[in-house]
């Protein structure tokens, strides 16, 4: 019997917040699990969630995500969940309780950056954060911009070479 090809998005992004990796410096990311209900996770089939505006939270040794936006199911019924629910995050215990280490001290957040399926299962990428200064944001536009320059004259260099 002739193998299964592997399809060329193996791994499809739902959604991802662009916004975090602006506001804020990312120190650490960890993959975790998410408790949906049915019509959650087909409207995440359809291919519609918001991460702007969520955090996860630590409380009684369970991690809880908060403003996460996943639209009802568009051929849902009266069992059609609610949009903006609070979900729980599933993580291993010793997990839980570095990150809980890490974010005690108030100046570290949890943030998700991206939702994406793994074998049929949504994973939660989820970053531990710390914010930005505006000097930092001003940097890192600086930064990118100079590379971008950079780039462009190597590209017409390059095109001057061959030409």
């Amino acid at each position: 019997m002739a193998k299964k090809k592997k399809k060329a998005n193996e791994n499809p992004v739902i959604a991802t917040n662009r916004r975090a990796r602006h506001d804020y410096k990312i120190l650490d990311t960890h993959e975790c699990g998410i408790v949906l209900v049915g019509t959650e996770i087909k409207a995440l089939r359809e291919g519609k969630a918001n991460l702007v505006d969520s955090f996860a939270m630590i409380d009684n040794g369970e991690v809880w995500l908060h403003n996460l936006n996943i639209p009802v199911y568009s051929r849902g019924s009266w069992t059609n969940h609610t949009p903006r629910r609070t979900r729980k995050l599933l993580l291993h215990r010793n997990e839980i309780d570095s990150l809980m280490g890490k974010v005690r001290d108030g100046r570290r957040t949890l943030v998700p950056l991206k939702l994406y399926f793994v074998g049929g299962r949504l994973k939660v990428e989820l970053g531990l954060a710390e914010g930005k200064q505006d000097y930092d944001k001003r940097q890192d536009i600086k930064r990118r911009t100079e590379e971008r320059e950079i780039t462009r004259e190597l590209g017409r260099r390059i095109k001057g070479i061959k030409g």
